[in-house]
């Protein structure tokens, strides 16, 4: 079961699972320095950036089970 999904904020699981940060910076998101990792899902974002949405899930919890 996914630890992670993509309905949780950017800024939430940055401050819950710092290597996230890595992980989505690694993926073409440079989320930490922006204004709307504040408000945004990572489905959002993903969307956002015209992402695989399952691939950096995958990614994120690969990288919080570690």
């Amino acid at each position: 079961m996914a630890t992670i999904t993509k309905d949780m904020g950017i800024m939430e699981i940055i401050e819950k699972w710092p290597q996230t940060a890595q992980v989505l910076m690694q993926q073409g998101m440079g989320c930490i320095g922006c204004a709307a990792a504040h408000f945004e899902t990572i489905e959002d974002g993903a969307v956002a950036h015209g992402m695989d949405v399952d691939a950096l899930m995958a990614a994120l919890n690969a990288a919080v089970e570690q």
